[in-house]
């Protein structure tokens, strides 16, 4: 299962893009992109993943960075950014764009593992990063892994940290502190290859296991993930992200929230994104609350109605039957401001 030692490969240091995309497509499934390198580090010492090309994208410029962008829906819609994949996540905390326009993803940002990792991991890492599933990464022959089984969902298994929603096969959650901020923000995921550039909804990044449970993302091979771009749409809004952890740092969430919140003068809700993490193995967007709350007042009772109403359907395993409660107060919260 777990071993120190990392098998040896070929380190590729690209300095421009194209570069980059090149050697993607030269070494296919051979090859490894690294971004921040801490959940790829931890794939190469447990020999889980044994790739014979490593591509270090540390030195790709064009993949760094905020930048204000201008024009229709595919460059982000007026008023809009665009993060560069490899922008760290203690820029994206402090970044004084996102911070006073899109806070919701900054607070995200910042509450992802500790202040040092945050400094080298990159807001693409960490919505590219592989499922945490202890059974998985450490060698099982789960269905993920190309087996028969899925050992986590089995009787007395160690599920504390997985799915009560949408399973399907596996009931692994993704990792990602940063992808129920960018789906509630309606953020755009830009990938590119030596053949072509494609942009796809971040609720559309995900991808779930009934579609294909060999992948965590959309992202085909010979793709990189380059830019993430978020409309002017949601800046402003009263945004609101809530992660409940073991510990404060380090820890992957047991369940987070992120809202994005519009009210009219008179107190009433009338627009409203609401995405919870580690619920499913994807981020599952609550659309049946979202259309609930639209038009009502924010109060207790709305909240309360709406906390019930994200935890309808719910089918938890042995052992995180709390996370039931733990999503319905989290939604009452972010519901009521």
């Amino acid at each position: 299962m777990m071993n120190d030692m990392m098998t040896r490969f070929e380190l590729l240091q690209p300095t421009d893009l194209p570069g980059a995309l090149d050697l993607l497509a030269r070494h296919g499934a051979d090859a490894w992109p690294l971004a921040g390198g801490y959940d790829s580090f931890d794939w190469f010492k447990n020999r889980g993943k044994e790739p014979a090309v490593v591509i270090d994208l540390e030195g790709v410029e064009e993949l760094r960075g905020v930048r204000e962008v201008q024009g229709g829906d595919d460059a982000g819609g007026s008023g809009g950014i665009e993060i560069g994949a490899m922008t760290t996540l203690a820029t994206i905390e402090s970044d004084p764009i996102i911070r006073s326009r899109y806070a919701l993803l900054a607070d995200a940002a910042a509450d992802v593992a500790s202040p040092q990792i945050r400094n080298a991991g990159t807001i693409g890492g960490n919505v590219c990063q592989d499922t945490r599933c202890w059974y998985y990464r450490y060698g099982m022959a789960c269905y993920r892994a190309g087996g028969n089984t899925c050992y986590a969902g089995a009787p007395g298994a160690m599920n504390r940290e997985h799915a009560i929603f949408g399973a399907d096969r596996c009931v692994a959650v993704t990792p990602s502190d940063v992808a129920p901020a960018l789906v509630a923000l309606d953020a755009g995921m830009v990938m590119r290859s030596v053949r072509r550039e494609r942009v796809v909804p971040a609720a559309e990044f995900f991808m779930p296991p009934g579609v294909d449970i060999t992948r965590m993302t959309v992202l085909e091979p010979g793709e990189l993930l380059t830019a993430i771009r978020i409309p002017g749409r949601w800046a402003g809004a009263d945004f609101r992200f809530e992660k409940v952890a073991d510990r404060k740092t380090w820890d992957f969430a047991l369940v987070s929230v992120a809202a994005a919140v519009r009210v009219n003068g008179g107190g009433a809700i009338e627009d409203g994104r609401i995405v919870a993490g580690a619920v499913e193995c994807v981020p599952r967007r609550l659309t049946e609350v979202e259309a609930f709350i639209r038009g009502r007042p924010r109060d207790e009772e709305t909240a309360e109605a709406a906390g019930e109403l994200a935890v309808s359907g719910a089918d938890p395993l042995d052992y995180n039957h709390f996370k039931i409660p733990l999503l319905r107060n989290l939604v009452k919260r972010a519901v009521r401001g």
